[in-house]
């Protein structure tokens, strides 16, 4: 099993149907004990529990730094370490950049980027006195070709945060054992575009991408199984993208 012993803390984990959902899924199959973090009403408690009774989940809000650290001591208290951290926490807004209100700038960056640093933060006190650690950042294809099919410019921006982000601490923890990695999605069929698109636009976009189909949870998952696993022991800093080749350069 490539994640034996390890445990994964994942943000967002709890929607039956999402990316962290999926990724929690697949990390407790490799043998890690897996903690889902989330909203109240999102009852992270069930979503672990739809795992296996080894497994933690939380109510935790990444927008706010004393809940961050709130759950990363219940986690040291229950498992002793924390290994993977998927900031995987996330929410979008399709909107233009004339109607993009402070409100919403505020809303969308403080989940995904400001999320991000706080979960990575509350974490890393206990992978620096390991000396090891895999965080893991969710950004989208869409910081990289500038605006997804759904998101916002603000969205956009949010996630291309987060790349910069992951590799200014890959850059500083490297010495310290611990590896810092991002994600970059592409349009991925959860629940998150369900009622969005239509089944035809969905086959036209999929006609755009060399794989020939939108992507899976799974497929996301898959990739942060690698990145938390010591198969990819010497990459820290790297952007991976899961997209089926939609952004090839």
């Amino acid at each position: 099993m490539l994640l034996k012993d390890k445990v994964a803390v994942i943000t967002g984990g709890a929607g039956i149907n999402g990316l962290g959902y999926a990724t929690a899924r697949l990390m407790a199959e490799q043998g890690a004990r897996v903690v889902v973090l989330d909203l109240a009403q999102a009852d992270p408690a069930a979503a672990a529990a739809r795992i296996g009774s080894q497994h933690l989940g939380l109510v935790a809000d990444v927008t706010d730094k004393a809940s961050c650290e709130t759950a990363a001591a219940a986690i040291l208290q229950q498992f002793g370490r924390i290994d993977i951290l998927v900031n995987n926490a996330g929410i979008t807004q399709p909107v233009k950049t004339l109607e993009i209100t402070g409100a919403d700038y505020d809303r969308i960056l403080d989940v995904s980027l400001r999320g991000t640093l706080y979960m990575s933060q509350a974490v890393l006190p206990a992978m620096r006195a390991q000396q090891n650690g895999s965080i893991i950042c969710i950004s989208s294809v869409s910081a990289q070709r500038g605006g997804g099919i759904l998101g916002g410019p603000h969205y956009s921006a949010a996630k291309a945060g987060v790349l910069g982000l992951a590799r200014a601490m890959a850059r500083e923890f490297g010495p310290e054992g611990i590896r810092v990695n991002s994600i970059t999605p592409g349009l991925i069929g959860t629940d998150i575009i369900k009622g969005k698109l239509t089944e035809e636009k969905k086959a036209e976009i999929a006609e755009t991408i060399p794989l020939a189909r939108l992507g899976r949870a799974d497929d996301i998952g898959g990739a942060c199984v690698f990145l938390g696993s010591d198969l990819s022991q010497y990459c820290t800093g790297i952007t991976l993208d899961v997209n089926g080749g939609m952004l090839i350069h």
